[in-house]
């Protein structure tokens, strides 16, 4: 039976705290060279290709693959294929990434919501102690009272 103030329990041993971490170094030294960090303004200025227009560059595909005699000069269609090839293999590993973060983000909301549920329960009884004047609490018991703002108005 779960105590009180406890959605989820969740620890990890040392050898899969290693394991992830190896695992994420092997990814960015992968990334490394290879990914960019566009800026705010870049990513305003090149923005997402809309699933429409996706539909329209794979239809273009297409078309260059099976007519190639229409392909201006100009455009290289090996760069092409690498680009597409490149945004397909990024893609699919960004979905599995952001369902890995949205698990991770998941969880640590609900230890998060553990840990400030049991904060707030000792803080309560740490005031009730403080009430009954029990030696050495009314100073714990300013230290968090800090935290939490008291009303500027009172009634008269």
């Amino acid at each position: 039976m779960a105590k009180e103030g406890n959605l989820i329990s969740v620890s990890f041993t040392e050898d899969e705290l290693t394991r992830m971490d190896d695992a994420l170094r092997t990814i960015e030294g992968i990334l490394n060279g290879k990914a960019v960090n566009l800026t705010p303004d870049e990513r305003r200025q090149f923005g997402r290709i809309a699933e429409q227009n996706k539909l329209f560059v794979n239809k273009t595909l297409e078309f260059m693959k099976e007519y190639p005699q229409y392909v201006p000069q100009f455009v290289d269609v090996d760069e092409f294929v690498a680009d597409y090839t490149a945004r397909e293999v990024i893609e699919s590993r960004l979905n599995r990434l952001a369902r890995c973060t949205e698990q991770l983000s998941d969880t640590k909301t609900l230890l998060d919501n553990d840990n400030y549920t049991n904060a707030l329960m000792y803080y309560r009884n740490i005031r009730y102690l403080s009430g009954e004047n029990v030696p050495g609490i009314t100073t714990i018991a300013q230290e968090l009272g800090q935290f939490f703002s008291r009303s500027k108005f009172r009634k008269a």
